[in-house]
């Protein structure tokens, strides 16, 4: 089981090329970093789980792409993971060169997690069409597969057109860096198997997990995918001692979990972040 970490960071918390650094001694696989690159103030959305107010730590998060630079360029081995990014509220043209800069750069060690959004605000601020946010999500994958792929790239959508342009550089992983979609949306399936190069859902349990996966072999065989091919990540926490966790994190995969994203929730400040990255060391890695 590959394991690795889902940091929000902030003004407040470790830089990240500190944190990647000591990560990536302690053993652990791939830091992933989410996004919400604004918060509307008093937005009538809730917050999913608790339906209360939205946490402050969502106003704070930085750009994903500029702390894995960051993370990237102090490594070598340890992969460098957006967990998630938003993808229709950013220009799909500009994110491509990002993630493609991104991947190159670091020898392909981009895993590109992405979502549609959940925060209508933000995502209309942005110029989503928030109904459809996930036909729109798509057509930016597409687009930007065209970019990453092709020496020279059109794309004729609804939400993108463009003629002829050349963009460079070119992801190193020839097809790109792989998208995982992290959703639990009614059609996540579909949309993996489809389109998708994997999964990265977070907060599931071990059954639920075992039961998707069942549903997700369906659906990529009724496309025509290999589902052996797919990237499985399941993000969140096991609880106990380092047995305890052990047995957790092979209950997962044996559910069909290739990778476990421990989820830091707790704050992390520059003076106790490598005591609490050696704790999670010592009862995941």
């Amino acid at each position: 089981m590959k394991i690795g970490l889902l940091m929000p960071f902030t003004e407040s918390t470790p830089n990240p090329a500190d944190f990647a650094r000591k990560a990536e001694a302690l053993g652990f696989e791939s830091l992933w970093i989410p996004e919400h690159p604004i918060l509307p103030v008093n937005p009538a959305t809730k917050f999913p789980g608790t339906n209360g107010p939205i946490p402050e730590v969502y106003a704070h998060m930085c750009d994903p792409f500029v702390a894995l630079s960051m993370a990237a360029a102090v490594t070598t081995r340890l992969k460098v993971a957006t967990g998630i990014c938003l993808v229709p509220e950013r220009n799909p043209l500009i994110t491509a060169k990002a993630a493609a800069t991104l991947d190159n750069f670091s020898g392909g060690r981009l895993l590109f997690g992405i979502g549609a959004g959940w925060l209508r605000e933000e995502s209309e601020i942005l110029g989503v069409d928030f109904p459809k946010r996930w036909t729109q999500t798509r057509e930016y994958i597409a687009a930007m597969r065209e970019l990453w792929t092709k020496p020279e790239a059109s794309f004729n959508g609804k939400y993108v057109n463009f003629s002829p342009v050349r963009a460079y550089p070119k992801p190193a992983q020839s097809a790109g860096p792989p998208v995982l979609i992290g959703s639990l949306d009614k059609n996540v399936l579909k949309r993996v198997a489809k389109w998708a190069d994997g999964w990265c859902p977070i907060g599931v349990p071990v059954g639920y997990l075992k039961k998707q996966m069942a549903v997700l072999q369906d659906e990529c065989g009724a496309v025509g995918r290999d589902f052996r091919q797919l990237d499985i990540t399941v993000m969140g926490n096991v609880e106990g001692d380092r047995n305890q966790v052990q047995q957790g994190l092979q209950d997962f995969a044996g559910a069909g979990a290739g990778r476990f994203v421990i989820g830091v929730m707790r704050s992390l400040k520059p003076e106790n972040y490598e005591a609490e990255l050696t704790r999670l060391a010592t009862l995941y890695v």
